[in-house]
């Protein structure tokens, strides 16, 4: 048998865009404005730009541009590998990536001019990619001040830095920047916050006594940021807060001044009439409580919607219906009740899971809630299955001038 494909039947050219069918949509002109407002939160110091993960996934090199445009002055990433594809996509803004194995290729980061986060055995291997490049390294290197994942201890940090600075005499490296990152400042009431900042501030003492004179001394997050400027120092890195998205319970985007970035939508693809009794996906864990309209909305745990997330809202013709039963790789169902023949005309209509929030529409935290996760993983974990799309790509002219006259 002969499919059309192979028969030249087919033109990919008049293919329905896949994006009508189900996207997530960003609004760059969301992640230009939470730059600026949080950039006002933390002057005087400068703002890095978190962009890991596909920018919590939302596209890294679009939002990075946009975080740029908007008065950013540097990139952070946990990877090298996501480093060197924003330098691929020609961005040359200072890029700073933290997180490294035996196996991360120090080498093209150094001939890329990124910028290596340094928690002590990765020293001896940048150095050994310096000498290959015939490039000095420009290194941070991290202190633990609490959170107990990488970083050098407090025992070792005089050790780590007296050995870069030998490594920078000899012209192999420029220690660049300290840093160190917060356990709870999503919960501002905790004192292990304070304790932290001070033991940050006597690694910077110790560094400093050593010789270092580092551009950059970096600590605050996105809830520091927005909570605590005696962290701000030279640079804060700013994650969830440039998506959009609230740090903390009980204060929502709109309360900060944030806007969600990310708009997740699709379109109900069956709508039909059950009888009372009617099950409702694997394990048939619920039943229709009488006659009604099902309708099916073509998403699931295969495009990152969190399969635990019953009860997770569905916006469809103004109004949200919650999903009932099991969602499956890709679909789930909700349960529009008694609306009369075919779902009065929804197959087809537009159905957001979630977005900025407008009207009392749904939100990242509501299927956080649901799911039992926080709103970080619910954008983040969004697959490529579901294309992105991106509105608001350029910037205006006024916010162009403005970030080139703070850079």
């Amino acid at each position: 048998m002969t499919y059309p494909a192979a028969t030249g039947d087919f033109d990919a050219a008049t293919a329905q865009d896949p994006r009508n069918e189900r996207s997530a949509v960003i609004d760059l002109d969301a992640i230009r404005h939470n730059v600026r407002r949080l950039a006002a939160a933390a002057s005087p110091a400068k703002v890095m730009a978190v962009v890991k993960a596909d920018a919590y996934g939302h596209g890294a090199v679009p939002v990075a541009r946009a975080a740029l445009d908007a008065g950013a002055s540097w990139l952070g990433v946990a990877h090298i590998s996501e480093a060197l594809a924003l330098r691929a996509a020609g961005i040359e803004a200072p890029l700073l990536a933290w997180l490294h194995t035996t196996e991360s290729n120090f080498s093209a980061a150094v001939a890329a001019g990124v910028d290596i986060g340094c928690s002590g055995w990765e020293l001896d291997r940048i150095v050994a990619a310096a000498r290959e490049q015939e490039r000095p390294a420009r290194i941070h290197l991290k202190v633990d001040t609490g959170l107990g994942r990488n970083g050098a201890t407090l025992d070792t940090w005089d050790h780590l830095v007296g050995e870069a600075m030998e490594y920078q005499d000899q012209g192999l490296l420029r220690v660049v920047g300290i840093f160190s990152h917060l356990a709870v400042a999503d919960e501002p009431e905790r004192p292990e916050t304070d304790q932290q900042l001070a033991a940050f501030r006597e690694a910077i003492a110790v560094a400093e006594d050593a010789g270092v004179d580092p551009e950059v001394r970096h600590l605050a997050n996105t809830p520091a940021t927005l909570s605590r400027p005696d962290t701000h120092f030279d640079l804060v890195r700013v994650g969830l807060g440039i998506y959009g998205l609230s740090p903390f319970d009980g204060q929502t985007s709109a309360e900060l001044g944030l806007r969600p970035a990310m708009t997740l939508r699709t379109l109900v693809s069956q709508c039909k009439e059950v009888p009372d009794g009617q099950g409702v996906s694997y394990g048939l864990h619920y039943r229709t409580s009488g006659p009604s309209t099902l309708g099916l909305i073509p998403l699931g745990y295969a495009d990152g919607v969190p399969r635990v997330a019953t009860g997770g809202p569905v916006r469809v013709a103004g109004k949200t219906y919650p999903v009932v039963g099991r969602i499956a790789m890709d679909q789930m169902v909700i349960d529009f009740g008694g609306t009369g023949p075919a779902g009065a005309g929804l197959l087809g209509a537009e159905a957001e899971l979630f977005g900025d929030g407008a009207d009392a529409g749904p939100t990242a935290d509501d299927w956080a809630r649901a799911a039992g996760t926080i709103n970080y993983e619910i954008v983040t974990r969004i697959s490529p299955r579901v294309p992105r799309r991106f509105i608001n790509e350029e910037a205006p002219a006024a916010v162009v001038q403005s970030a080139e006259g703070a850079a």
